[in-house]
Protein backbone atom coordinates (compact mmCIF):
# COMPACT_ATOMS: atom_id res chain seq x y z
CA UNK A 1 0.00 0.00 0.00
CA UNK A 2 3.05 2.22 0.56
CA UNK A 3 4.73 1.98 -2.83
CA UNK A 4 1.04 2.69 -4.28
CA UNK A 5 1.06 6.12 -2.09
CA UNK A 6 4.03 6.94 -3.07
CA UNK A 7 3.72 5.76 -7.21
CA UNK A 8 0.07 7.62 -7.29
CA UNK A 9 0.81 10.61 -5.38
CA UNK A 10 4.63 11.42 -7.02
CA UNK A 11 2.49 11.28 -10.39
CA UNK A 12 -0.63 13.39 -9.95
CA UNK A 13 2.23 15.60 -8.54
CA UNK A 14 4.38 15.73 -11.05
CA UNK A 15 1.44 16.57 -13.14
CA UNK A 16 0.02 19.35 -11.36
CA UNK A 17 3.76 21.12 -11.18
CA UNK A 18 3.80 20.60 -14.55
CA UNK A 19 0.72 21.78 -15.52
CA UNK A 20 1.94 24.63 -13.30
CA UNK A 21 4.83 24.91 -15.40
CA UNK A 22 3.00 25.13 -18.04
CA UNK A 23 0.40 27.91 -17.47
CA UNK A 24 3.24 29.74 -16.24
CA UNK A 25 5.51 30.01 -18.99
CA UNK A 26 3.18 29.33 -21.73
CA UNK A 27 -0.52 30.18 -21.18
CA UNK A 28 0.14 32.81 -18.89
CA UNK A 29 3.41 34.18 -20.53
CA UNK A 30 4.86 35.13 -16.49
CA UNK A 31 8.57 34.62 -17.71
CA UNK A 32 8.49 37.57 -20.27
CA UNK A 33 11.08 39.67 -18.18
CA UNK A 34 13.59 36.79 -18.94
CA UNK A 35 13.20 36.90 -22.61
CA UNK A 36 12.96 40.67 -23.41
CA UNK A 37 12.66 42.41 -26.72
CA UNK A 38 15.45 44.63 -28.57
CA UNK A 39 14.76 46.14 -31.65
CA UNK A 40 18.52 45.72 -32.26
CA UNK A 41 18.83 42.04 -31.87
CA UNK A 42 19.78 41.21 -35.42
CA UNK A 43 22.57 43.47 -35.12
CA UNK A 44 23.40 42.35 -32.01
CA UNK A 45 23.10 38.56 -33.04
CA UNK A 46 25.56 39.11 -35.90
CA UNK A 47 27.82 41.30 -33.97
CA UNK A 48 27.72 38.17 -31.14
CA UNK A 49 27.80 35.51 -34.14
CA UNK A 50 30.87 37.23 -35.75
CA UNK A 51 32.80 37.58 -32.41
CA UNK A 52 32.23 34.66 -30.60
CA UNK A 53 34.21 31.43 -31.65
CA UNK A 54 32.17 28.91 -29.78
CA UNK A 55 29.17 27.92 -28.14
CA UNK A 56 29.06 29.05 -24.49
CA UNK A 57 27.93 31.31 -21.68
CA UNK A 58 30.30 34.54 -21.24
CA UNK A 59 30.53 37.06 -18.96
CA UNK A 60 31.73 40.82 -19.85
CA UNK A 61 33.76 41.53 -18.60
CA UNK A 62 35.90 39.23 -16.92
CA UNK A 63 39.84 38.09 -17.20
CA UNK A 64 40.59 34.90 -18.61
CA UNK A 65 40.85 31.29 -17.05
CA UNK A 66 43.90 31.03 -15.39
CA UNK A 67 44.30 35.17 -14.78
CA UNK A 68 46.10 35.98 -11.30
CA UNK A 69 44.20 37.28 -8.27
CA UNK A 70 45.89 40.95 -9.14
CA UNK A 71 44.79 41.05 -13.09
CA UNK A 72 41.28 39.87 -11.46
CA UNK A 73 40.89 42.63 -8.49
CA UNK A 74 41.72 45.10 -11.40
CA UNK A 75 39.01 43.91 -13.22
CA UNK A 76 36.37 44.13 -10.80
CA UNK A 77 37.85 48.00 -10.15
CA UNK A 78 37.50 48.99 -13.23
CA UNK A 79 34.16 47.57 -14.19
CA UNK A 80 32.54 49.05 -11.36
CA UNK A 81 29.78 51.04 -11.98
CA UNK A 82 29.92 50.15 -15.86
CA UNK A 83 27.79 48.02 -17.98
CA UNK A 84 28.02 44.15 -17.84
CA UNK A 85 26.44 41.45 -19.67
CA UNK A 86 26.12 37.28 -19.40
CA UNK A 87 25.92 35.88 -22.98
CA UNK A 88 24.41 32.50 -23.62
CA UNK A 89 25.27 31.62 -27.80
CA UNK A 90 24.56 28.46 -29.51
CA UNK A 91 25.36 28.38 -33.04
CA UNK A 92 22.32 26.71 -33.83
CA UNK A 93 18.71 26.68 -32.54
CA UNK A 94 16.67 23.93 -32.61
CA UNK A 95 13.79 23.60 -30.62
CA UNK A 96 12.31 19.76 -29.67
CA UNK A 97 9.17 21.08 -27.91
CA UNK A 98 7.97 17.31 -27.16
CA UNK A 99 11.13 15.87 -26.16
CA UNK A 100 11.95 18.97 -24.07
CA UNK A 101 8.67 18.83 -22.29
CA UNK A 102 8.64 14.56 -22.41
CA UNK A 103 12.46 15.49 -20.15
CA UNK A 104 11.30 18.53 -18.25
CA UNK A 105 7.86 16.08 -17.00
CA UNK A 106 10.14 13.01 -16.47
CA UNK A 107 12.43 15.17 -13.97
CA UNK A 108 8.99 16.68 -11.98
CA UNK A 109 8.67 12.71 -11.96
CA UNK A 110 11.74 11.89 -10.54
CA UNK A 111 11.75 14.85 -8.26
CA UNK A 112 8.28 13.81 -7.00
CA UNK A 113 8.88 10.67 -6.29
CA UNK A 114 11.96 11.26 -4.17
CA UNK A 115 9.77 14.03 -1.95
CA UNK A 116 6.85 11.28 -1.61
CA UNK A 117 9.49 8.64 -0.62
CA UNK A 118 10.82 11.43 2.10
CA UNK A 119 6.71 11.97 3.34
CA UNK A 120 5.95 7.80 3.23
CA UNK A 121 8.97 8.13 6.31
CA UNK A 122 6.50 10.57 8.02
CA UNK A 123 5.10 9.12 11.31
CA UNK A 124 1.31 9.48 10.57
CA UNK A 125 1.91 13.18 8.79
CA UNK A 126 -1.64 15.21 8.54
CA UNK A 127 -2.61 16.81 5.74
CA UNK A 128 -0.97 20.35 7.42
CA UNK A 129 2.32 18.42 7.99
CA UNK A 130 2.24 17.46 4.39
CA UNK A 131 1.52 20.54 2.79
CA UNK A 132 3.82 22.52 5.01
CA UNK A 133 6.37 20.18 3.54
CA UNK A 134 5.17 20.58 0.05
CA UNK A 135 5.39 24.51 0.42
CA UNK A 136 8.95 24.63 2.30
CA UNK A 137 10.16 22.07 -0.78
CA UNK A 138 9.17 24.64 -3.55
CA UNK A 139 10.53 27.25 -0.85
CA UNK A 140 14.03 24.83 -0.60
CA UNK A 141 14.43 24.37 -4.34
CA UNK A 142 13.68 28.51 -5.06
CA UNK A 143 16.15 29.51 -2.36
CA UNK A 144 18.72 27.03 -3.75
CA UNK A 145 18.45 27.41 -7.48
CA UNK A 146 16.83 31.07 -8.54
CA UNK A 147 17.51 32.94 -5.73
CA UNK A 148 21.35 32.41 -5.21
CA UNK A 149 21.86 32.45 -8.88
CA UNK A 150 19.86 36.19 -8.56
CA UNK A 151 22.67 36.81 -5.75
CA UNK A 152 25.78 37.45 -8.18
CA UNK A 153 24.24 37.57 -11.34
CA UNK A 154 20.72 39.71 -10.87
CA UNK A 155 18.31 39.12 -13.58
CA UNK A 156 14.66 39.56 -13.99
CA UNK A 157 11.46 37.65 -12.76
CA UNK A 158 12.90 36.92 -9.22
CA UNK A 159 9.73 37.53 -7.88
CA UNK A 160 7.88 35.08 -10.64
CA UNK A 161 10.42 31.92 -9.43
CA UNK A 162 9.27 32.67 -6.03
CA UNK A 163 5.45 32.27 -7.10
CA UNK A 164 6.50 29.18 -9.26
CA UNK A 165 7.89 27.64 -6.54
CA UNK A 166 5.07 28.67 -4.31
CA UNK A 167 2.52 27.97 -6.18
CA UNK A 168 3.79 24.87 -8.07
CA UNK A 169 4.61 23.14 -4.66
CA UNK A 170 1.60 24.69 -3.08
CA UNK A 171 -0.55 23.25 -5.27
CA UNK A 172 0.89 19.58 -5.11
CA UNK A 173 1.04 19.98 -1.40
CA UNK A 174 -2.70 20.30 -1.21
CA UNK A 175 -3.19 16.83 -3.17
CA UNK A 176 -0.56 15.22 -1.48
CA UNK A 177 -1.61 16.16 1.83
CA UNK A 178 -5.69 14.62 0.64
CA UNK A 179 -3.52 11.30 -0.76
CA UNK A 180 -0.68 11.00 1.34
CA UNK A 181 -2.03 11.66 5.12
CA UNK A 182 -2.62 9.05 7.80
CA UNK A 183 -6.24 8.86 7.88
Amino acid sequence: MRMKKIIVGALVGAILIFIWQTLSWAVLDLHHPYYAYTDKQDTLLHTIESSLSKEGQYMLPTVPVGASMAEYEKCVKEKEGKPWAIITYHTNYHVNMGTNMARELAVDLVMLLLFCWMLSKFNAPSFATIFLASVFMGLISFIYGPYTLNIWFQGPGLKLDLLDAIASWGITGIWLGWWMRKK
